[in-house]
């Protein structure tokens, strides 16, 4: 007899939101650059661009005016959509946005980029990538402007070995090059991620947080994995293990907001990602608990400051 096992799923709140980080609308360019050369990267709404650095250096001019040297092995996420410089030195001004240059186009999602003063090179792996599961959306948006993961440090082993077989990749194209390098790409945005989560004391603050907070986590988790049950202040104290008054008043001094407005607009973000996947405003209504599509428009209208048939009609881009 066959044994099957359901799929793993993490038991915490801040797992769930790193299991949550699945990547669409992406595209990759592996560039080859040599000195002096400096690209901008373009703005791009809803995103996060990443650069791994598989040899020689660059610097990132970040979108908040610093600038972060990033050596063979690092890796630099950008995660609000923000425009922002990559250059073999600081202070180079680039010639144009690095979408518009010549390059060669492997696919609709993957290109070659060959730029420069032909002087010492560098070979780099970019990314853009999107969210759409709010989870992963909320997550996202609570990471600093930039952020770099030293590859070759001595608690990046992980980082380290993906750059390493990504390298690998790109130094030898194969047939299925492509597949294997944009899907590790993939791991190790995550990766980047989860490293900045469990070092920077940044990563304790406001919602993220609160995700880590042993009694408002449970109730934060609670509402992620089902968010249109019906719930009430009573019962989220309850799955907190709290009493209502201490519950109201924990939650929002961590989240910022308080817990039944914090319910409201996280069913609208999930109505949000729904809707543009092509689900009808009733199937949305019925599945986060509104009685009538007219009660839930309402109430997504008060958010989000739209329609849901507009979203609807709008799918992501």
């Amino acid at each position: 007899m066959v044994t099957v096992t359901a799929p793993w799923t993490p038991t915490d709140p801040l797992g769930e939101a790193l299991h949550l980080l699945r990547m669409q609308g992406v595209f990759y360019s592996r560039t080859d650059a040599s000195e002096p050369w400096a690209l901008e990267m373009p703005a791009i709404v809803d995103s996060l661009s990443f650069h791994v650095i598989t040899a020689g250096s660059c610097w990132l001019e970040a979108p908040d005016g610093g600038t972060i040297e990033l050596r063979t092995g690092d890796v630099a996420l950008v995660p609000h959509g923000r425009g922002h410089v990559l250059a073999s030195e600081p202070g180079l001004r680039p010639a144009g946005r690095v979408d518009l240059l010549p390059q060669h186009y492997l696919s609709d999602h993957y290109s070659v980029l060959t730029y420069g003063g032909g002087g010492r090179s560098s070979r780099l792996l970019c990314g853009i990538v999107a969210f759409r599961e709010p989870a992963a959306r909320a997550l996202v948006a609570a990471l600093p402007t930039a952020i770099r993961v030293d590859g070759t440090g001595p608690s990046a082993t992980a980082v380290h070995d993906t750059v390493r077989l990504m390298a690998g990749e790109l130094g030898d194209l194969r047939p299925g090059g492509e597949a294997v390098t944009t899907r590790l790409a993939d791991i190790l945005v995550v990766q980047a991620i989860r490293s900045w989560l469990e070092h920077d004391p940044a990563a304790r603050t406001g919602w993220l947080g609160a995700l880590h907070d042993e009694r408002i986590g449970r109730a934060l988790a609670a509402i992620h994995r089902d968010p249109g049950a019906d719930w009430s202040l009573d019962r989220l104290a309850t799955e907190a293990t709290m009493s209502r008054s201490s519950f109201a008043a924990r939650f929002t001094e961590l989240v910022g907001e308080p817990a039944m407005t914090y319910v409201t607009r996280w069913r609208m973000s999930v109505a949000h990602a729904q809707l543009q996947e092509g689900a009808t405003v009733g199937a949305v209504a019925s599945s986060l608990g509104y009685r009538s599509e007219a009660a839930f428009s309402r109430a997504f209208s008060r958010i989000t400051g739209t329609t849901p048939g507009r979203v609807r009609r709008t799918p992501a881009a």
